[in-house]
């Protein structure tokens, strides 16, 4: 029933996209309407997914009371999950709706990515069966999903940036918002984001500490997050401060996006110390 949900909420997820995409070029206010209705769907149907994912989960004794975040199906369907809500809601207030073209891809290729992980929650390892299992994993990915939302507001930007540039602009340039004002939501979404990933990584610094007896390690992992964290921190400082907007912020931001694919889709196949899932040696015969 679980797999049964999550693959009608990635349907869903999928159907949505492609009417956000629709909607990019033709001005169609029905598109928007469906989508809407649609990706509140896939949601509901993704959060009842997630239930019973955790009740799945609970059924192992040494997984009791934690998040089921220790697999690459947890991750990616927990990014999913964070980044149609988030974007639900963002529509919702701001009525953005032309921004689902940027956004909503991303729930469609991490909620893809989970239906290719092994569904199976596996166990967690002795040393990560704690409090900080329900909290830090979830911080961060928070974090990323926020970054997600400035990379697709940054694309718009450039993309209209380029418009306004041409002596032929499209109808698209009547359709999204002003530079001014996808500099700021872009800004804002950063400013949202980079605490909570600041977060994220000192909680886990605390959770290293209790777990294996040092706070920092330089783990692909850890190395990578730092490597996030910088690059965005000058994303805000420059903004802020030196007046760097539009433009030369994005492709900056986006150089910290890429370092976001780099650590949930490759460093997590080789980072040793941030490997949850711990399977029990076979008994002797």
């Amino acid at each position: 029933m679980e797999q049964t949900l999550f693959t009608v909420a990635f349907t869903l997820y999928t159907v949505s996209t492609l009417l956000a995409l629709a909607y990019l070029y033709a001005k169609d206010e029905r598109l928007t309407d469906w989508m809407w209705r649609l990706l509140g769907i896939a949601i509901f149907a993704h959060v009842v997914s997630s239930g019973l994912r955790v009740h799945l989960f609970w059924e192992n004794p040494a997984n009791r009371y934690y998040s089921p975040v220790n697999t690459f199906f947890g991750v990616f369907s927990w990014i999913a999950l964070a980044n149609s809500v988030v974007f639900f809601i963002v529509m919702g207030v701001a009525r953005l709706h032309i921004l689902g073209a940027f956004v909503l891809p991303w729930t469609v290729i991490t909620a893809g990515a989970a239906m290719l992980a092994a569904p199976d929650a596996g166990t967690l390892r002795p040393d990560l069966q704690s409090f900080w299992m329900n909290v830090h994993p979830k911080i961060l990915m928070t974090a990323y999903v926020g970054f997600v939302n400035a990379f697709g507001v940054g694309m718009a930007l450039l993309i209209q940036e380029k418009q306004m540039k041409s002596r032929k602009p499209t109808a698209i340039t009547y359709r999204l918002p002003a530079i001014e004002d996808l500099d700021r939501l872009h800004e804002r979404l950063i400013l949202f984001s980079w605490p909570v990933l600041t977060i994220g990584i000192i909680l886990g610094s605390v959770w290293a500490r209790k777990a294996w007896g040092r706070m920092w390690g330089w783990d692909l992992k850890e190395t990578w997050s730092a490597l996030t964290w910088i690059i965005y921190g000058t994303c805000l400082y420059l903004h802020r401060f030196q007046g760097v907007r539009g433009r030369r912020n994005v492709y900056l931001s986006m150089a910290g996006f890429a370092t976001i694919l780099i650590t949930v889709f490759i460093v997590n196949y080789f980072s040793k110390q941030h490997a949850y899932v711990y399977t029990p040696a076979p008994p002797l015969p």
